[in-house]
């Protein structure tokens, strides 16, 4: 931590905003939040952040304990980032901080929105009560990104990585996404001009839909 700006102030708040506060640090975490990430698939994922400036937010976070890198045994063999234990305590707070966001006036509903935000996005919409009873697996194909979306007993799970055996393979953008679910954009609409696909058919699509608001 040496040579960083500090607020030099004795509150926990102001000592987290000296970890995490610093432009672009939160996105990092948030792009770690579904699992480890290589550099370049964090430049994906963030890619008006500079490769010089995301390399020196990720070893602050690294110095900080928030972050840790790590080799992926052979075959692979590539070095991943992903969140320390300690770091995984911030996803309670990067989730409420975005909920409490998505609800100013001004929130930009048609900026560009990332894979990860995207499938981040489902459990601020989940609604637990319209998914009362409801036990469900889905594969989400969002572009190259495969991610699992599991529902039961009013509660959701996401992770980064395919399904075996889902009840239903959802294929779309982040874009068309979150504009079906938090109502911009109609899922028949979406569904008929091709833009949102489902193996199960219209039904597996409408009862998915149904679950968030």
């Amino acid at each position: 931590m040496a040579g960083k700006r500090t607020y030099g102030d004795g509150c926990g708040i102001a000592h987290g905003l000296d970890l995490v506060g610093e432009r672009w640090a939160l996105l990092v975490v948030r792009e770690l939040l579904l699992g480890p990430k290589r550099f370049t698939d964090l430049r994906s994922g963030l890619p008006n952040a500079s490769p010089n400036v995301l390399s020196q937010r990720l070893r602050e976070l690294e110095d900080a304990g928030v972050v840790q890198r790590r080799r992926l045994a052979p075959p692979a063999g590539s070095w991943v980032y992903e969140l320390t234990d300690w770091g995984r305590g911030l996803e309670p707070i990067v989730m409420a901080f975005g909920g409490w966001a998505i609800q100013s006036p001004a929130f930009p509903p048609g900026d560009p929105l990332g894979e990860d935000s995207a499938i981040l996005a489902l459990r601020t919409l989940f609604d637990p009560e319209a998914a009362e009873g409801v036990s469900a697996r889905y594969e989400v194909r969002l572009g190259e990104q495969r991610f699992r979306v599991e529902m039961a007993d009013g509660h959701i799970e996401t992770e980064r990585g395919g399904v075996e055996d889902p009840d239903a393979v959802i294929e779309t953008e982040p874009s068309t996404l979150a504009a079906v679910l938090d109502g911009r954009r109609p899922l028949d609409d979406a569904l008929s001009a091709g833009d949102l696909r489902v193996d199960r058919g219209k039904a597996a699509a409408k009862r998915f839909a149904g679950l968030f608001g």
